[in-house]
């Protein structure tokens, strides 16, 4: 095994965090070249990332650990990669690097201090999301989920001046909620003796019942719902991706709330089980608040003029198909709720970067003034209407495969009430996305004012096209390729509860 191979684990984190360090120094020498840096990182973090997955997957499913100064667990901290984070260690550095190029046009103006203060925050904020999802250790997750937290409020913060409060408000639920998530992590070590996750599912077993297991499983719904945008725990959301930087709101919107998504699911199916009682009513409660979420964050969507708040409820929605994913506890749930992390990671990224393309070229995204948007932005048109047929759930597209998967969990788990919530809110996802393809298609066309012409037949800058073309095409990608590519690498890490 080469040289890179081996550290592969470790690049995915140090290469964008070394660079994120260096970007404030390199820009300050040339205004771009501190950018070009934290990008470069990422194409590395991307690269090492896919060795590890192709790794994992030779090896028949089998995890990858990685000791941090050769220190072996329970005293040191790994850094663990099986087939399931793996894959979202794939994702995030993929959908990191085409928005970091994405983002270039928005800030080419800028001076070194903005230039540099952004991609910082960037580099550390694809730092924090890949530590939370590669980390054996669950204080060493609590360092990451801060380094996310507190770069993506200074990315939020840096869209204006109505993002300011938005970020305000994120600051204060997010520190509510990265508390509550250290409360349970120290109930934890009272019980167990040991912060690692392996060794954490082991000693963990004998004290299930204890009333301090079940305070910590609370501390932990309540902790990454409100990082997850869980209903009701979503109040920061819609304001802080409505308003957050338009560069860096894919993804923002994309990926934050997924790294959170992901932790509960390694608590819930990896560490404690899903087959012990207090469990299950833990599940319980994630179902209703998914089912909760789905329902009324889509009637928010609705009444949204705003196309990007339109968005932000339905991601309050779409966090409500993962929950019940979680919240069936059996192997079609589990890959349906993974799957819809993934997908909904592209499709929302997917739209968003269209959103800001026309943000970009026009200065504004009410729906109502899309009129005629085919004719001036065709790409962007084709991309956001591939998005929101996949948001709606069509074949075949990403998303209908996920749903599916949560239909089959339903049906399997016998909790019936899952299916015609996900065929209603399926149904309230058409009619607010067939009204923006409405807009686009067949309205006449509006008297959109340019605020920045266009250099290119494409509509938008070149750096601006790549990323929504490689976004757009994984949504169909994606669709081809779930049932026979991403959801048999799931199954070569399934849970062990569901491979006795």
């Amino acid at each position: 095994m080469s040289i890179f191979a081996h550290h592969a684990p470790v690049f995915i984190v140090l290469l964008p965090m070394t660079a994120s360090l260096l970007c404030m120094l390199f820009s300050r020498m040339s205004r771009n070249l501190g950018c070009y840096i934290v990008m470069a990182s990422i194409v590395g973090a991307f690269a090492s990332a896919v060795s590890v997955l192709q790794q994992v997957v030779a090896q028949g499913g089998k995890a990858i650990h990685y000791y941090m100064g050769g220190w072996q667990p329970p005293i040191g901290i790994e850094f663990v990669l099986d087939p399931l984070n793996s894959c979202l260690a794939v994702l995030v550095t993929f959908l990191s690097m085409v928005i970091s190029l994405y983002a270039r046009p928005f800030v080419k103006d800028e001076d070194w201090l903005h230039v540099g203060g952004y991609y910082t925050l960037f580099g550390l904020l694809t730092v924090g999301l890949c530590g939370m999802i590669i980390t054996g250790d669950v204080f060493n997750l609590y360092v990451y989920l801060e380094i996310m937290s507190l770069s993506g409020y200074g990315l939020i913060a840096l869209g204006g001046r109505k993002s300011m409060l938005a970020a305000f408000r994120y600051l204060l639920m997010g520190t509510i909620g990265a508390s509550l998530y250290l409360l349970g992590v120290g109930y934890m070590y009272a019980i167990t003796g040991t912060l690692n996750m392996a060794d954490m599912a082991q000693r963990v077993a004998p004290f299930m019942n204890s009333p301090l297991v079940a305070m910590a499983i609370a501390c932990f719904i309540i902790g990454f719902g409100i990082k997850m945008a869980l209903f009701p725990l979503h109040g920061w959301q819609p304001d802080a991706y409505t308003f957050s930087h338009p560069a860096a709101a894919p993804f923002i919107a994309g990926l934050m709330s997924k790294a959170p998504a992901y932790a509960l699911i390694r608590f819930m199916y990896y560490i404690f089980k899903v087959d012990n009682p207090v469990v299950h009513s833990a599940l319980n409660v994630i179902g209703i608040l998914g089912i909760a979420g789905m329902l009324i964050g889509s009637f928010m969507a609705l009444a949204q003029y705003d196309l990007r708040r339109m968005l932000a409820y339905s991601s309050v929605a779409q966090i409500g198909y993962i929950a019940i994913g979680i919240a069936m506890g059996n192997v079609y749930g589990f890959i349906g709720a993974v799957l819809h992390i993934i997908n909904h990671a592209f499709m929302k990224s997917a739209l968003f970067l269209v959103t800001g393309g026309i943000c970009y070229r026009f200065g504004e995204v009410n729906i109502y003034r899309l009129g005629g948007l085919n004719r001036k932005m065709m790409f962007s048109s084709v991309t956001i209407t591939l998005a929101s047929l996949s948001m709606i759930g069509l074949p075949p597209t990403a998303g209908f495969f996920s749903k599916w998967y949560l239909m089959l969990g339903s049906y399997t788990a016998h909790e019936y009430i899952y299916i015609p919530v996900l065929v209603i809110s399926s149904l309230l996802n058409a009619i607010y996305f067939f009204r923006i393809i409405e807009q686009m298609f067949v309205q006449r066309e509006a008297s959109l004012t340019e605020v920045k012409p266009p250099t290119t037949f494409l509509g938008l800058p070149w750096e601006m096209v790549v990323p929504i073309a490689c976004v757009g095409i994984g949504v169909l990608v994606l669709g081809f390729c779930s049932a026979d590519i991403v959801v048999n690498i799931l199954k070569l890490g399934l849970p062990e509860v569901f491979v006795k």
